[in-house]
């Protein structure tokens, strides 16, 4: 059971920022990955191994899922971050 916490109006935007923010990471390791040998040296994460990127996005996830079932969300759009977190899965799974 996750323990409720009250937050702020200011503190809510910025933990769904953090959202969205962790989300495009987790989309960014993901594209990366994707490249395969054709990813260069700018691309994010390339420099890891695939352990590594699954570990990273592992760890981002879990936020993601974690501020997600918070319940004193108000009108925030979660298309971006649920998108993430099905990709996560599937990455990582």
């Amino acid at each position: 059971m996750i323990e409720e916490i009250a937050r702020t109006t200011e503190e809510i935007a910025q933990a769904h920022k953090a959202c969205l923010d962790g989300a495009r990471n987790i989309d960014r390791v993901i594209a990366t990955h994707a490249k395969g040998s054709d990813a260069v040296s700018s691309d994010f994460c390339s420099d890891m191994t695939h352990d590594e990127k699954k570990a990273r996005v592992a760890r981002s996830v879990g936020y993601l899922k974690y501020q997600k079932a918070l319940t004193d969300w108000d009108k925030e759009d979660f298309t971006v971050i649920d998108k993430a977190i099905t990709d996560s899965d599937a990455f990582t799974g």
